[in-house]
């Protein structure tokens, strides 16, 4: 997983945050816990020198120092938010680090990613991390999950753990981790990115919000974009990442005023930072008064609509794949091919004979008139998810026998030019 996503791009430069106007509102709320973990019996000589720099602070020192040896943090993903996080968990001491993570390094990764190099394309992220982290540090103890975090493990898993780190890029497993932390009684540290913005907190139900406070319901299917379809600065995950683990510190050491019910919002271009505050929600469906959400959900999935029910009924019997897009081509089928995704997008890789018509257009209407009405629309983006909504928007504007090309561009590379690039 990496991390990414989250920040809500529409008539203009929108935070996710606006979702929920009521509960969140401007000004300070700071709350002072006691420290989350009991401390070690004591440090050896090797930690007294290495953490030397931490031990002279006052409001650490070797008590603080020793409370970070006896901590168990648990970070999921070890992506653009996990890379930094994990780094510096690792760097501090950290005594035993968690990483769960499915996904193998890609070549795209690295432009963020920082935890993994060139060498590491292809293999597990959670193995890629753990080795980075051993260099790092090799008096911290790593926990590997080389798996997807899901209903059937994630209580397991975290009951290991006295904080989590969350690093996640998508809404399912985001909803999936808030709620089994809420469940368990577990602080987490949240951080989210997307383009030069971020954002970052600490739900823990026990004394303040829970993410579903701020974001009762995810949003709508394809209105937030993926950092894979909207980008994201590499540098800005460190910025994000570091705030993440200066939360985690302060939990785990009871020192300072973190996050919680505090919403810290990051803008990269202007270097502005912004707090907001984040009431508890008495009415949340988990943590409020009278929840209504007492175990974890059948189907994230399902509960965050990775595609509309509109694109979903639209695809049915009018889907092809990349292969039959070829065979169409070739055979010189009248067909009129549209690549739905951004011009950035299209500048990096796009598939032969394709025409740029961004899903928004198709949208509002306003490309409706550029399609022609004597040929098959074959439409397709990087992956699937816009050009099946895209699809939807068409047949009900009377393109009937409107199509769309299954897995998009990332399949038309893998099964037909290999050579041609990926982002």
């Amino acid at each position: 997983m990496s991390g990414d996503v989250s920040l809500l791009m529409a008539n203009g430069r929108r935070s996710e945050r606006q979702w929920r106007g009521p509960t969140a509102d401007p000004g300070e709320s700071t709350v002072s816990l006691p420290p989350l973990v009991e401390p070690a019996a004591e440090l050896t000589v090797d930690e007294i020198r290495r953490y030397s720099r931490h031990l002279i602070i006052p409001d650490v020192g070797v008590e603080g120092q020793k409370r970070l040896k006896n901590a168990r943090v648990l970070c999921v993903g070890a992506g653009g938010l996990g890379s930094p996080a994990l780094m510096y968990l690792a760097a501090a001491g950290v005594g035993t680090l968690g990483i769960i993570d499915f996904d193998t390094v890609d070549e795209s990764n690295l432009q963020r990613q920082i935890i993994h190099g060139v060498s590491d394309v292809g293999r597990s992220k959670a193995e890629s991390a753990a080795a980075s982290i051993r260099e790092i540090n090799p008096l911290v103890n790593v926990e590997i999950h080389n798996t997807a975090l899901d209903r059937e493990n994630v209580r397991e898993i975290f009951s290991r753990y006295d904080l989590i780190v969350d690093g996640t890029d998508n809404f399912a497993t985001r909803y999936m981790v808030n709620d089994a932390a809420v469940l368990l009684g577990k602080p987490y540290v949240w951080g989210s990115i997307y383009r030069f913005d971020g954002q970052a907190s600490v739900f823990w139900a026990e004394h303040g919000p829970c993410y579903r406070c701020l974001y009762p319901e995810p949003p709508p299917p394809g209105m937030v974009p993926s950092c894979a379809e909207g980008g994201v600065l590499g540098v800005l995950c460190a910025s994000i990442g570091s705030i993440q683990v200066n939360e985690a510190i302060k939990l785990l050491t009871g020192i300072g005023e973190p996050l919680v019910g505090r919403l810290m919002v990051y803008d990269a271009l202007e270097m502005e930072y912004r707090k907001i505050k984040v009431r508890k929600d008495p009415n949340c469906a988990l943590c409020g008064e009278n929840p209504t959400v007492t175990d974890l959900l059948e189907d994230y999935e399902d509960f965050c609509g990775a595609v509309s029910v509109e694109a979903q009924e639209a695809t049915v019997d009018s889907t092809i794949t990349a292969s039959e897009l070829k065979e169409w081509q070739d055979a010189d089928k009248d067909i009129f091919l549209v690549d739905v995704r951004e011009p950035a997008e299209y500048e990096i890789v796009r598939i032969p004979g394709s025409h740029l018509i961004p899903k928004g257009e198709i949208l509002s209407g306003e490309a409706l008139s550029k399609l022609p009405q004597d040929k098959q629309i074959v439409l397709h983006c990087k992956s699937g998810v816009r050009s099946a909504e895209a699809l939807a928007a068409l047949k009900a504007a009377g393109f009937s026998d409107a199509v769309h090309v299954q897995g998009g561009v990332l399949s038309w590379v893998k099964q037909i030019d290999p050579s041609l690039p990926t982002y």
